[in-house]
């Protein structure tokens, strides 16, 4: 058996954090899908319904990397009952040469909550005007942190609008957002109060029902949607993706089953004959992404197999370097 490193959340988060280097890992991996014979299989997806569980399974082979991902994502929303936190998971990591496996890393989730934050600044460093300053939080979880902290890398943001639907969480959000008090950040009573002449949106909840409606979109606004992880969540109203200037998905054959796409195809909103773009696609040059600065985006993204590989490859090396993990086998 080859030697084997196991890696432990602290350790990663010693050696990996959400900066720039993670940003350019997973726009590689965007680039790589719209360019390079990535094998990424649909997402395998495991519900426990008698214990209101979930387990996700994302994999992706990128070419040019030494290693693939194979990452297991639960979620049992009634742990909290029993002091446990509801979300959790692990990465394995394999030669892509010999299938043999090289570390185990037991994030519990935190590479995931890094990889989807860079992918949205890597939406916004397309999609966005390069002078965006304003943005509307839409949800007050870890990720819309993560997500101001990712977009702030990406664009000269100040100004920071809340709204979740539990106000209290929102004021305890806000409080925490003030970053030496470089940022403006407000919270507000409603989702029209928040998206009123924004430049940037971001949905970050796990709503089933709509959100952001057509009356929300005005000339030069990016909406970057991540909410949509599974069928019956719905942040963004089907009319919306037919009244924006550009859609782009992360993964079309993802969106079309279970993000916002998925419901405007369902809605007769959009017709699937639409040729739709992916983000791939605008960081390859393949497809043009926004092309003025009037023009209304919306970024629908699921998550992907290849983030995953791109951010545990970028882990891996790291943790190498810094020494980090516990070896055995071998």
């Amino acid at each position: 058996m080859a030697e084997v490193i196991l890696l432990s959340e602290a350790d990663l988060r010693a050696c990996i954090a959400l900066d720039v280097d993670s940003i350019d890992a997973i726009e590689r991996a965007f680039f790589l899908l719209a360019t390079a014979a990535v094998a990424m299989p649909p997402i395998l997806r495991l519900d426990i319904p008698e214990h209101n569980g979930e387990v996700d399974v994302k994999t992706a082979y990128l070419p040019g990397l030494d290693r693939f991902a194979i990452k297991v994502s639960p979620g049992f929303f009634d742990n909290p009952t029993f002091g446990l936190p509801s979300l959790n998971g692990m990465m394995m990591l394999l030669s892509a040469r010999t299938g043999l496996l090289d570390a185990l890393l037991l994030d519990n989730g935190y590479l995931t909550a890094i990889r989807t934050a860079a992918a949205g600044a890597v939406a916004a460093r397309w999609l966005s005007r390069e002078d965006s300053r304003s943005v509307a939080l839409i949800g007050a979880g870890e990720q819309a942190g993560l997500q101001l902290q990712a977009l702030r890398l990406v664009r000269p943001i100040s100004e920071v609008r809340i709204w979740a639907r539990n106000a209290a969480k929102a004021e305890a959000f806000a409080a925490e957002l003030q970053y030496g008090g470089a940022l403006s950040v407000r919270v507000c009573s409603s989702v029209d109060e928040a998206m009123e002449g924004v430049d940037i949106a971001v949905t970050s909840t796990p709503s089933r029902e709509p959100l952001i409606q057509p009356r929300h979109l005005h000339p030069g606004l990016h909406i970057t949607a991540m909410g949509a992880d599974a069928e019956h969540k719905n942040e963004i109203a089907p009319a919306v993706l037919a009244n924006v200037d550009l859609y782009v998905a992360d993964r079309l054959s993802q969106t079309r089953l279970l993000g916002e796409l998925h419901h405007a195809l369902q809605a007769n909103a959009v017709s699937d004959d639409t040729r739709f773009v992916e983000l791939g696609q605008v960081v390859a040059g393949q497809r043009p992404g926004r092309s003025d600065d009037r023009q209304v985006t919306l970024c629908d993204l699921t998550g992907t197999g290849a983030q995953d590989t791109a951010i545990a490859n970028l882990a891996f090396e790291r943790a190498l370097q810094a020494g980090k993990g516990f070896r055995f086998g071998g």
